[in-house]
C-alpha cells in the first residue's frame, strides 16, 4: 500500500510541474500584437473580395443547379421566378444599399495597399458626370474601393454625389452575384443603364468607366502606363447627348498589384486571349499575386503596393440629343488633354519618375 501511495504522489507532482512547464510556457508566448491582428484582418478582407468575384456568381449557380434535383428545388424554382420579376432592375439603377458601403470590411480593405482618394476639383450635386477611370489594372482595385466602399470617403469630399460604377452586365446574369453588385452600386456598362442614371434619376449621379475594359488589362503590368482610349468614344457621346460633364480620374499604382505573363502582339496566346475577350466580353489573363501565408509566395491575391486615385478637372460638356462625330471628336481630344495634365501633374507625387509618360492607344 505504502508503494502504491508513494507512486500516486510521484505521479501528482509530475502533472503539476508539467502544467506549471505549460503554463509557463503558453505565458512566455508571444502574443500576436495589435499590428498583427490589424494585419489578418486586412489580409482576410481582400481574400474575401477576391474570392467573392471570382467565385460567387459560379459557386451559386452550381448550388441552384444542385438544388433542382434534390427535394429543395423550390430554393431554385422561387429565385428563378424572383430573377425574371426583377429581371430590368440593374438596368434602373440597381439597389444599393448604404449599409454595405460603409461596412468595416471595407476599412480594412483599404488599409491592405493602402488606397487613397485625391481630389482636386468640386463636382456640384446640380450635374451629372461620367468619370473615366484608369487604367484597368486586373480587378481594378482603386475603382472599386474609391467609388463603391464609402470607405476613402468619397462622401465627405463631393458631398451631394452618388457614385456608381460600371461592369460587365453578364456579371448580373448570375445569382446572388447580381445582387452582391447592385447593393454596393455597381450597374452594367451598357448605353441603357448608364442612360438612366444620367437622365431618369435626378442631378448628382456619377458614373464611373473604367474606359480601357479588358483589352487595356492585357497589357496590365508593373512600370507600364498605356491606356486603350485614341478610339474608345462611345463614352463622350453619351455625356453629349444627356449633357454630364466629363470627369478624368487616375488610380496611381494600379498596374503593381499583381505580375502578368504579357504576350506579345501577334502571338497565337495573345490571339487567343483577343478572340476570348471579343467573344465574352474579358480577357484570360494570365497573373499572380501573393500567397495566403507570405507575401514571398504565389498566389491570387494582390501584393500590398499602395494606390492613389485622383481625380481631376471636370470638363463641361452641353446637352446635344445628336452630336456629329465632329463634335464627339473635338469633346474626346478635350478629355484626352484633361487627362495628360492630371497625369503630369501628379505622377511624381505618387510613385513615378519625371521621364514617365502616359501612351494612348
Amino acid at each position: 500500500m505504502k508503494t502504491i501511495i508513494a507512486a500516486c504522489s510521484q505521479n501528482l507532482s509530475g502533472s503539476r510541474a508539467s502544467v506549471r512547464t505549460a503554463l509557463h510556457t503558453l505565458l512566455a508566448a508571444r502574443w500576436p500584437s495589435q499590428r498583427d491582428v490589424r494585419s489578418w484582418l486586412q489580409l482576410l478582407s481582400v481574400l474575401q473580395w477576391v474570392l467573392s468575384f471570382l467565385l460567387l456568381g459560379t459557386i451559386s449557380l452550381l448550388v441552384l443547379i444542385y438544388l433542382v434535383f434534390t427535394s429543395f428545388w423550390p430554393i431554385s424554382a422561387l429565385y428563378l421566378a424572383w430573377i425574371i420579376f426583377d429581371w430590368d432592375t440593374p438596368e434602373k439603377g440597381g439597389r444599393r444599399l448604404p449599409c454595405l458601403r460603409q461596412w468595416t470590411v471595407w476599412r480594412h480593405f483599404r488599409d491592405y495597399f493602402p488606397v487613397k482618394l485625391v481630389k482636386t476639383h468640386d463636382l456640384s450635386p446640380s450635374h451629372n458626370y461620367i468619370i473615366g477611370s484608369h487604367p484597368h489594372g486586373i480587378l481594378c482595385v482603386g475603382a472599386f474601393c474609391n467609388f463603391i466602399t464609402g470607405s476613402t470617403g468619397f462622401g465627405e469630399m463631393f458631398p451631394g454625389i452618388r457614385p456608381f460604377l460600371t461592369t460587365l452586365a453578364g456579371n448580373f446574369r448570375l445569382p446572388v452575384f447580381r445582387e452582391y453588385l447592385m447593393s454596393g452600386g455597381l450597374c452594367p456598362v451598357t448605353r441603357r443603364a448608364i442612360g438612366y442614371l444620367l437622365s431618369k434619376n435626378g442631378t448628382g449621379n456619377a458614373v464611373a468607366i473604367v474606359i480601357g475594359g479588358a483589352a487595356e488589362s492585357l497589357s496590365c503590368r508593373p512600370g507600364v502606363t498605356t491606356l486603350i482610349l485614341k478610339n474608345r468614344k462611345g463614352f463622350v457621346r453619351m455625356a453629349l447627348q444627356h449633357g454630364a460633364y466629363l470627369v478624368p480620374s487616375f488610380s496611381f499604382g494600379e498596374n503593381d498589384l499583381f505580375r502578368q505573363v504579357v504576350f506579345e502582339e501577334g502571338s497565337w496566346m495573345r490571339s487567343i486571349q483577343q478572340r476570348f475577350q471579343k467573344m465574352m466580353g474579358f480577357a484570360p489573363c494570365v497573373f499572380y499575386g501573393r500567397g495566403l501565408t507570405s507575401v514571398h509566395s504565389r498566389g491570387f491575391l494582390p501584393y500590398a503596393r499602395p494606390i492613389t486615385t485622383v481625380v481631376g478637372e471636370p470638363v463641361m460638356v452641353p446637352k446635344i440629343e445628336d452630336p456629329s462625330c465632329e463634335t464627339v471628336d473635338m469633346y474626346h481630344e478635350m478629355y484626352i488633354r484633361s487627362l495628360l495634365k492630371l497625369f503630369n501633374e501628379n505622377k511624381t507625387k505618387y510613385g513615378l519618375s519625371e521621364t514617365d509618360e502616359l501612351h494612348i492607344l
